[in-house]
């Protein structure tokens, strides 16, 4: 397997070249979790600020261990209603909010010395019974509400599509969240900068349907590890 720092570039290489296809660029967000600090001090050195991780209390080891860096730190994984308050406190962005519930939690406990927390709201895109988040049909419901807010910013939208679909119907899930966050633009009036989708395995296609931020673990970091920090 090549060194991580190869695998990083590679993966910096593709975004760049898909770009050329695009107005608007694309972020990549390192998905570091169950990676330990070490990596995410390498690739920082490499000039990436922008860290997503799953599981909060690993995360929050990795925070205290990095805490002279300035990274952006992106929660990413299912959220708890006990795990909001930590969250609020030391993340600047969480992409899986997929419950008015969470909103309004995030939006109370976030402490009011911190810019409010940047969010994107959750998108059970393909309506899996196994997944988290709002149906398509949904979203208008909860955006006036979320929109209310003070201390929390709605940046944009998420998804996980199913995996392993063929890529003509990847194309389509991907489709229907640029089609969403056209809409909420022009019923609520607003500009929202972030579609947060596509993953290792489909970057290329979420790009093409208009991904502003992509989601890359396993390309970058390799398989999963148990132990971190």
């Amino acid at each position: 397997m090549l060194p991580l720092l190869q695998r990083y570039f590679a993966q910096q290489a593709l975004i760049e070249d898909l770009e050329q296809t695009r107005s608007s660029p694309v972020k990549l967000l390192a998905v570091s979790k169950t990676r330990p600090a070490s990596d995410v001090a390498v690739l920082y050195c490499a000039g990436q600020r922008d860290f997503g991780e799953n599981y909060l209390q690993d995360a929050l080891k990795k925070q205290h261990v990095l805490a002279h860096l300035d990274i952006s730190w992106h929660f990413i994984g299912p959220i708890q209603s006990n795990k909001t308050r930590d969250i609020a406190c030391y993340f600047s962005w969480v992409h899986s909010v997929d419950r008015l519930k969470i909103a309004t939690r995030l939006n109370q406990q976030r402490p009011a010395y911190l810019p409010p927390l940047n969010i994107c709201l959750q998108v059970n895109v393909d309506e899996e019974e196994t997944k988290s988040g709002f149906y398509l049909d949904e979203l208008l419901d909860v955006i006036e509400p979320i929109l209310s807010l003070e201390n929390v910013r709605l940046r944009g939208l998420m998804a996980i599509p199913k995996v392993d679909k063929p890529i003509a119907e990847q194309h389509a899930s991907f489709r229907k969240m640029a089609q969403a966050k056209k809409e909420i633009e022009q019923t609520f009036d607003i500009s929202l900068d972030t579609l947060s989708m596509g993953m290792s395995g489909d970057l290329q296609v979420a790009v093409a349907e208009g991904a502003t931020m992509v989601r890359v673990g396993t390309a970058i970091f390799g398989e999963r590890l148990k132990n971190t920090v």
